[in-house]
Parts: C-alpha cells; structure tokens; sequence
C-alpha cells in the first residue's frame, strides 16, 4: 500500500500506541473530585441535622450538553466538511474518527501534565474532557491541509507532535501572557492552520505538488460536506463559550451567533460577485459561511457590541473568500503550499483578524464599561496591591493581577499572536521534515486522493474480479488544479 512502511506495520503501530496510551493514563490520571465516589458532595443530595436533603451548591454537569455541542463538531463537523473529494469521503470521515479517538487521550495525557505535581496523578472532569476536545480541533484543522496525501499513521505521528506544541503554546499564552482567547481562534486556529501550511510547504520541496483527476468535488460529495458546514455553523456558539461562565458566557453566544450569520450573508454576496456568472461556488459556501465563529472567537466573551461583532463576521467572510478565490493559487504556484481544503482561508487568516480584534477590545476595556468583571476577563488587569484588591476579593472573589494597564494588555494580545505564529510554523516545519523520513509510510502519486487504497470497497472488488485496473492519470503541472480555485 505505502512505500517503505507495510500495512501490517502500520496495524502494529497503532495497537502500541494504544497499549502506550493506556499505561500512561494509568499511572498519571485519576477522577477529579467532581467524579469521586468517597466525596459527600457529588453524592444527589446532602442530609442535614434536619433531615433535610441539600443539592450540592455547583452542578458540575452544567457543561456537558456544550461539551456535547463540540463533541458532535470535532467527530461529524469536520468530519462531513472534508468529504468533498469525489473519492476520498470514507477516509475524511473514517480517518477524522481514529485520528480523533487517538488525539482526544493524548490531549488529556498534555492537559494532565500541565496540572500534576509530584507524587499525585492529574484530575479527569467534564472540563478536562472538553478541553481535549478543543484541543483536538487543531490537529483536525491541519489534518485539513494534508488531506488525502498522508498515510493515517502519519496524520497520527502528526496529531501526537502537534498536541505537544500546542500544549506548550498554550501555556505560554494563557499562563504567562495572560491573554484571552475564549473561541481558541489564536491557539486553536491560527496554530492548526499554519502547523498544517507548514507541513504542506515541507512536502511541496520534497515533491513538486501535481495534478490530480481525483481532486475534485462531485454533486453527491458536495452535498456530504455541506452536513460538516451546516453542523458546524450550528453548534460554534458553543464551541466559543463553553468554557465561560455567566454573563461572559451569554456575550459570547450572542456575539458568536451575529458573527457567523453576518460571515454567511457575505460569502455568498462575494462569492456570487466574483464568479464570472455571479454564481454561488460551493466551495465558498462550505468554508466561508464559518469564518465569522472563528474571527469573532478571541473577543467572543468581550463587550464588542452586536454591531462590532456583525462588522467582524462580515468582514471575516469578504477575506475567507478572496482567499480562495486569488491567494490560494498563489501560494500554491510561488511557495508549492498544496492546502487541499483551504485552512488557511478558514482558520488561518480569520484567526488572525480574531487575535487583531481581540487586542482591540482589550485596548479599549475600562471598569466603566466591565465593572469588576474586567478583572475576571483580563485577570492580569486587576491590581496587585492588597489595599485595593481586598474589596474586590471579598465582595467578587477577584484574585490580585499585575496591574497592567489596557494597553499593556492589547501589547501581550499581540505577543501571543506572534508567538503562536512562530511555534506553529517553526514546529510544522520540523514536523514535516520527519515526516519525510516515510517512517510513517508515504503515499505515492497514484494513491492521493483514492479510498481504495485505504479501505476495502465493493466496487473495487467487483472491478478487480473483471479484470479492470485504474490508471494513474496524475501528471505534473505548473498550475495545480484544485477544487477549489
């Protein structure tokens, strides 16, 4: 099937990487205390001296149906949305299942390293679940680049890489940088876009990227990935606010579900304006209409106001088509960056614009407009001086910040940008090199794009029976023809 690495080895990978995955979650994770049987207070009701039964005071399943929202996006949404290959929608489907049921314990064993201390085991919760899920989506979004030219285990190899550095990332971001970014559209997409670029561009040096029949849409296909599309529009609003409480929580469904209507109407305004017959394209519609739950995500939980947050939806959507339309050819005839499902115009560049929007606002934040929440958004923001935080702490529960100032806080905004910038693309890059090495196995011309390389299929077998072989129509091109320029 794959040069250098056999089928029956890639089989031996994955059952050691399982038996791998499974020691470690042993010996380092545990139920949090929410899920604990010896604590009293997860039990339904606590007895008083009275007799009388107390629910416990936080309902800790308060975000599982969000937690179910994205969980539905991560398996079905981006799942249905890569099926538009005519001939590759059970690997995009089935290929998005294993990579995420792997991925989803290695984000739990990075989540858990960065809480476990020694001597104990890191806490499994409904939060450390959804937070795996989050993660997950970044690997997912650069799987998006490489679509159809990769073995499964070299999605997996990647995905494993990946999660380390977004781990790494992540924590500089939020733990260090203090910067907010409540829809992950920095850490999330920014960072699955340009890891996933950079391993295309790494590929494109070793193997000038070619023409391919298969890389193309057919009308039952692009019927397929609009389930992706529609599901993923639907349930983004929580996918931006699930890890919010409160009034934070609200601003960031409102503004979420603005944006992405107002990112939907403009893609097919500019798709139609563009299209010589000022027809919509249905590539546009499947990615573009998403753009605004991704540039809307770093401020989701701001007071941007409705109309800020229609303005970025909108703008969002005017990018992400232009993208497709004239800088996806570009890349790909001057830098040979093959990006199969356009990442790049979805997650890339309105993931920019939501770190750009996000520094804004946090330029603009004051306590006449936040009250003490501006302290709860911005923690580094609240004062570090014990006269004036012990208010604050007592009345709202406000922990001492660093006392930076707005514009402080919009510079360390920008700072997590940059560096998510360069930790993605310097570690794709790497990435990319050692998947070169075809350790993982390596596809060749005439298997990209083909189901039938990967999965046994009834039609295959009935063709093979009569004696008929598909040949390998690929050839090279300085122009790539790709579906969706």
């Amino acid at each position: 099937m794959y040069s250098s690495v056999t089928e029956k080895q890639q089989v031996l990978m994955l059952f050691l990487i399982e038996i791998i995955l499974i020691v470690l979650i042993g010996t380092m994770m545990t139920y949090g205390p929410e899920a604990n049987a010896n604590l009293l207070k997860n039990h339904t009701g606590i007895t008083d001296k009275h007799k009388q039964t107390k629910k416990p005071d936080e309902d800790s399943l308060r975000i599982y149906p969000m937690y179910q929202d994205v969980h539905v996006m991560i398996w079905i949404g981006f799942g249905f949305l890569m099926t538009f290959l005519k001939r590759y929608g059970q690997s995009a489907v089935g290929l998005t299942f294993l990579v995420g049921a792997i991925l989803v314990q290695v984000a739990l064993i990075c989540d858990g390293m960065t809480q476990v201390k020694f001597g104990s085991k890191a806490y499994l919760s409904l939060e450390s679940l959804l937070n795996a899920d989050v993660a997950v989506a970044t690997p997912l979004i650069s799987m998006g680049a490489i679509l159809g030219k990769v073995t499964y285990m070299q999605l997996v190899f990647m995905g494993i890489v990946e999660l380390i550095m977004f781990t790494i990332n992540k924590y500089i971001g939020e733990h260090l940088f203090m910067a907010v970014d409540a829809g992950g559209s920095m850490f999330v997409h920014v960072f699955g876009a340009y890891f996933g670029l950079a391993i295309s561009f790494v590929f494109g040096m070793k193997e000038r990227p070619k023409e391919n029949e298969l890389e193309g849409a057919s009308y039952q296909s692009d019927i397929f990935a609009m389930i992706g599309t529609v599901f993923l529009w639907l349930f983004w609003p929580s996918f931006n606010s699930a890890g919010l409480t409160g009034d934070d929580q609200q601003r960031a469904i409102i503004n979420t579900l603005l944006s992405i209507s107002a990112s939907c109407v403009t893609t097919f305004a500019v798709s139609a304006w563009v299209s010589k017959d000022n027809k919509f394209n249905m590539v546009h519609v499947q990615n573009s209409t998403l753009a605004g739950g991704v540039a809307i995500g770093t401020a989701a939980g701001m007071m941007c106001e409705p109309v800020g947050a229609l303005i970025i939806g909108a703008l969002s959507g005017v990018i992400s088509v232009l993208g497709y339309k004239y800088l996806t050819p570009i890349l790909q005839r001057r830098l040979q960056i093959h990006d199969t499902c356009g990442v790049h115009n979805l997650h890339g560049m309105p993931g920019v614009l939501a770190a750009l929007f996000g520094a804004l606002m946090a330029s603009l934040a004051s306590e006449a407009t936040y009250d003490y929440s501006l302290y709860e958004i911005f923690p580094a923001r609240a004062p570090n001086s014990e006269l004036e935080i012990s208010e604050m702490r007592d009345n709202y529960g406000i922990s001492p910040g660093f006392s930076r100032t707005a514009y402080q806080q919009a510079g360390y905004q920008l700072l997590s940008l940059a560096v998510t910038l360069a930790i993605s693309i310097v570690s794709g890059l790497i990435t990319g090199l050692l998947l070169r090495t075809s350790m993982c196995g390596w596809v060749t011309d005439k298997q990209k794009f083909d189901d039938q390389f990967v999965w046994e299929l009834e039609e295959e077998s009935q063709d093979e029976s009569s004696g008929k072989n598909r040949k390998d129509n690929t050839h090279a091109s300085d122009q790539i023809v790709m579906r969706h320029i």
